[in-house]
């Protein structure tokens, strides 16, 4: 009886519970394991996300007080907002507000070159869609940015 539980926990607990060795969040695409151009981790990406909605929520408010709109309305003004400022910042200076501040950076696979409006849009609406961004693989990509062929670092 305590060999399926064994193997379920192991399950549970991921391919590294079971003795597998994974290597660190970007050692497959090439990049280091610590410093500047590393794997971003999750804390600093959700310090950046919640900077990048309050800012976003900032300018939807003030649209919101200016026009008179309704709160659904700047229910999705927010969004839209958002997915703006990540497209545009994301596509002129690889970065936004939040991520600056929280020290990341997007970039390509290769950890230099600047990802682009079609690929920072790209990102941005699967960002958007929120799915993408909750489902991340062992290098800490969401599907966003797997389908842009972006990765998120750390700029310090």
């Amino acid at each position: 009886m305590s060999e399926p539980r064994r193997t379920a926990g192991s399950w549970l607990s991921g391919a590294r519970a079971a003795g597998a060795d994974l290597g660190y969040p970007g050692e497959r695409i090439g990049l280091p394991e610590e410093g500047p151009g590393a794997v971003a981790g999750y804390g600093r990406r959700l310090v950046a996300l919640v900077v990048d909605w309050l800012l976003a929520m900032l300018i939807s408010g003030a649209l919101t007080a200016a026009f008179h709109w309704s709160p659904m309305t700047r229910s999705f003004t927010t969004l839209a907002v958002f997915g703006v400022l990540a497209w545009l910042l994301t596509a002129i200076f690889g970065t936004t507000l939040g991520k600056r501040l929280a020290g990341l950076r997007v970039t390509g696979l290769d950890g230099g070159r600047r990802v682009g409006a079609m690929w920072a849009f790209e990102r941005a609406v699967l960002l958007v869609l929120l799915v993408p961004a909750v489902l991340w693989d062992r290098d800490h990509r969401g599907l966003h940015d797997r389908a842009a062929g972006t990765v998120v670092v750390t700029s310090r």
